[in-house]
């Protein structure tokens, strides 16, 4: 199978591996671009796991070490190790579209490398959490920060890759893994390891625990600015106080910078990691549908872009866990803007493992349509995009049920094509969150209803 087929494939799919991300300990890893989210050494330091708190010593022993090299005269072997471990492309985390990063250069590492000669705390103790680097040298921010913590434990994620792989069955390739940080020798070493491999570009896959990622590290910037810099210090009234104008103050002021840090660390009950996905509340559901309910149909006043918009912030809650929420996309056909949702196809349902047996659905299109009544050419648009990975299996999610010639045409598909289309309505929107409200059902189950009604039509 060609991943490129899919829409935002991902490792997972490609592996014909169908488990929801949330039965995974991993966040699955995109084939074709990054996670935006970011391992936070901090969830390390704060987990009960003796194993995390273990790999938390080993990120800041490696990175104090660096500073050690630099004090000692070896100053050019510190620099390239920290360059080496400025950047993970095996992990996929970030915010690239193209799965490749850049190191830092030369002068940054050198800015790095001086805290650890400027800053007596640093110089006599080294850091606590290396994170703090982030408050005084531009440049170093949230990505590079999960980088050189994946970098430094690089060796136990090889391993808890090839043990996550081996539980899903997929196959390992002994490939060159380049470097891998090894404690003993404290030096960045290339190895050879059993891992799966990008299927395009051949290069090595490592997958990261989500209990690690957060959006933003729980030690950054915009929060100790926000409520800790004495910007009244800095910057005198009507002068422009600049994020290297705080940290060149950093510098010379640790004691606020301490006293920020050890009022994260008291905090530490309050840092969670930050989900891949969180479904809105069940109160917020019954707003966007009253929102929903209460628009005009056509495109008069922009209400087909907000039914659209409520639609597509409605959608992947009500269907979640069943169904991983791929992305929105717009695409044109004869000249006309249709806005889809795409849902990778789990199949941890009778009725989903169905839409890939019947119908070849690997993922699954709902298109949304904002109009008095589905037409002719609203089946057609369809019908031609139901085709590879997305199956033949389709939904309009519209706002009233379809007409007796509208629906005699999807049946008419599925006796000539095998092509199954069904539509949702407001109401059956308003069932699904009546059904997400109560907690007693799945709101998937309405789809099943409304596909059995189908198939029941059908020859």
């Amino acid at each position: 199978m060609t991943y490129m087929n899919i829409i935002r494939p991902r490792f997972t799919e490609f592996h014909d591996i169908f488990v929801p991300q949330a039965e995974l300990d991993f966040a699955i890893p995109f084939l074709d671009e990054d996670i935006p989210l970011y391992v936070d050494p901090f969830l390390l330091w704060r987990s009960p796991s003796l194993q995390d708190k273990g790999l938390h010593q080993m990120i800041l022993g490696a990175f104090n070490n660096i500073g050690v090299l630099s004090k000692s005269g070896n100053q050019e072997q510190a620099i390239q190790q920290l360059i080496a471990a400025s950047e993970c492309d095996e992990v996929g985390l970030g915010t690239s579209a193209t799965k490749k990063g850049t190191r830092i250069g030369r002068a940054k590492a050198e800015e790095v490398l001086s805290l650890f000669e400027r800053i007596p705390y640093y110089r006599d103790h080294g850091f606590r959490h290396f994170e703090e680097v982030q408050l005084f040298v531009d440049g170093i921010g949230k990505d590079r920060i999960s980088d050189i913590a994946c970098n430094f434990i690089k060796s136990f994620l090889i391993d808890y890759t090839a043990q996550e792989c081996q539980a899903l069955g997929v196959g390992l390739k002994r490939t060159v893994v380049s470097n891998v940080y090894n404690p003993s020798s404290l030096m960045f070493e290339d190895v050879q390891a059993e891992v799966p491999i990008h299927p395009e570009t051949g290069l090595p896959v490592l997958f990261v625990p989500k209990r690690w990622l957060r959006h933003v590290p729980w030690i950054n910037y915009d929060t100790y600015f926000r409520n800790f810099c004495p910007q009244d210090d800095i910057a005198h009234e009507g002068e422009e106080l600049t994020r290297v104008r705080v940290q060149i103050y950093n510098r010379d002021n640790y004691a606020v910078v301490d006293a920020y840090v050890q009022a994260r660390e008291r905090s530490l009950e309050d840092c969670k990691n930050d989900p891949l996905f969180s479904q809105i509340p069940a109160l917020w559901a019954r707003r966007k549908l009253a929102a929903i309910k209460k628009l005009p149909t056509g495109k008069d006043d922009g209400a087909d872009i907000a039914y659209e918009k409520l639609i597509g912030q409605l959608l992947p809650s009500l269907l979640y866990p069943q169904l991983d929420f791929a992305q929105e996309q717009a695409r044109t056909d004869s000249g006309v803007s249709i806005r889809d949702l795409i849902f990778y196809n789990s199949r941890t349902h009778p009725f989903l493992q169905e839409l890939m047996t019947d119908y070849g659905s690997r993922q699954i299109t709902f298109e949304m349509k904002n109009v008095k009544a589905i037409e002719t050419k609203h089946v057609d648009q369809l019908n031609r995009y139901l085709k590879d990975n997305l199956g033949n299996f389709g939904v309009f999610v519209t706002r009233n049920p379809l007409k007796k010639a509208r629906f005699s045409s999807t049946v008419d598909l599925w006796s000539g094509q095998r092509k199954a289309i069904v539509a949702l309505t407001d109401a059956d929107i308003e069932q699904m969150v009546e059904v997400f409200d109560s907690n007693q059902r799945d709101p998937l189950d309405v789809i099943v209803k409304k596909y059995v009604e189908f198939r029941r039509a059908c020859p």
